[in-house]
């Protein structure tokens, strides 16, 4: 394996909004995946949780992947050498933690409690926040428990009107995810299927906070 390619690179990544246009939904998740956006530099492209994400955009209307992504495997290092970039719509990306977490630039971890509340990453999701706001913010979906409460925490401090966008919680879309918030804990029930449902959900709640063509 090429050691450059497993190891960590560790710098922020920048959220993912339409070129032009509205931003009806931001879609936030835990931080970038080793594999996925921490070498790509997109949000969730090419991280495992990534896919379902983007197949459901796909279906919502509100995303186009180059076609070279069918040809690749699922992986941001590629996509990178191939200068690949998805496309998105009335929709916008981004992470609670905006950097692969590690201790040794090799191994991913959890962002601490200390990062994703210091100062400079809350100022950080604020601002973002805020750019989605000013194009038209609805509803920012988080993609599990940690992305949710970050995103509540951030809602609440920078909501200096009356008027706050909606915060609605799914599932993370890792199997751990999926499994652990499935009725009696997915006991019996198809890990695919499971998949599958998150998707459709996904699609319809960003389909729903899309104004109707």
């Amino acid at each position: 394996m090429n050691d450059g390619a497993a190891r960590i690179v560790g710098a922020p990544v920048a959220p993912l909004f339409p070129e032009h246009g509205p931003v009806y939904v931001l879609c936030v998740g835990e931080a970038p995946g080793p594999r996925g956006a921490d070498k790509s530099g997109i949000p969730f492209f090419g991280d495992r949780a990534g896919l379902p994400l983007y197949r459901a955009l796909e279906a919502a209307g509100a995303c186009d992947l180059p076609e070279a992504v069918s040809a690749l495997p699922w992986d941001g290092r590629d996509f990178a050498q191939h200068q690949l970039r998805p496309t998105v719509r009335g929709v916008a990306l981004g992470n609670a933690y905006d950097r692969c977490p590690t201790n040794d630039g090799r191994k991913f971890r959890a962002p601490s409690r200390a990062e994703l509340e210091s100062a400079e990453n809350v100022s950080r999701i604020m601002r973002d926040l805020e750019h989605a706001r000013s194009r038209g913010l609805v509803l920012v979906i988080a993609l599990g428990r940690i992305a949710a409460q970050v995103m509540q925490r951030v809602i609440t401090m920078s909501s200096e009107t009356t008027e706050r966008v909606a915060l609605t919680a799914v599932p993370h879309p890792s199997a751990q995810g999926l499994l652990s918030t499935a009725p009696d804990r997915g006991r019996g029930a198809r890990l695919a299927d499971l998949a599958a449902a998150w998707e459709r959900d996904l699609t319809d709640l960003v389909r729903a906070s899309m104004p109707s063509s």
